[in-house]
C-alpha cells in the first residue's frame, strides 16, 4: 500500500484560476484566493485506508477524515458542501468524486497520486483541470 503520509510543499500549479472561474468564483475573490493558495502546506496521515488531510494557506485551513470506500462530508474549493466517496484508482492513486449536497453546479472531483518522491493533485470542475505537484518535506 503506497504511503502518502507525511508534509507536504507545493513544487507547482496550473490553472487553478481557471479553475476558479469554472466554479464561478468572481475576479476578486480569485485573485485573492489565487495569492492565498500559491504557497499551501499539505498534512497527510495515513493508517492503512484512513487518511487526514490538513491543507493550510494564509487565508484558510481545511481538515478532511475519510476512509477508501466510504462516503464522507466536503466542501469543494469555493467552499461548497459536497458528498465526496474516494476510492482508490489504481496502486498509488485516489480519485474522489464529489456530490453537490444543494444547488446547482459543476461536477467536481480530485486525485491524489504519488510518483516518486511527488503527490500530484488534481483538482476538477467539468472540464477544467487544476494540476498541483508537492514534493515531501
Amino acid at each position: 500500500m503506497p504511503n502518502f503520509a507525511g508534509n507536504w510543499k507545493m513544487k507547482s500549479s496550473e490553472n487553478f484560476d481557471e479553475l476558479l472561474k469554472a466554479l464561478g468564483v468572481n475576479a476578486m475573490l480569485r485573485k485573492v484566493a489565487v495569492a492565498a493558495a500559491s504557497t499551501p502546506q499539505v498534512e497527510i496521515r495515513q493508517d492503512g485506508e484512513q487518511f487526514y488531510i490538513k491543507t493550510s494557506t494564509s487565508v484558510r485551513t481545511t481538515e478532511i477524515k475519510f476512509r477508501i470506500g466510504e462516503e464522507f462530508n466536503e466542501e469543494t474549493v469555493d467552499g461548497r458542501k459536497v458528498k465526496s466517496l474516494a476510492t482508490w484508482e489504481s496502486e498509488n492513486k485516489i480519485n474522489c468524486q464529489q456530490t453537490l449536497v444543494d444547488g446547482v453546479g459543476p461536477k467536481t472531483y480530485w486525485t491524489r497520486e504519488l510518483n516518486g518522491d511527488e503527490l500530484i493533485l488534481t483538482f476538477g470542475a467539468d472540464d477544467v483541470v487544476c494540476t498541483r505537484i508537492y514534493v515531501r518535506e
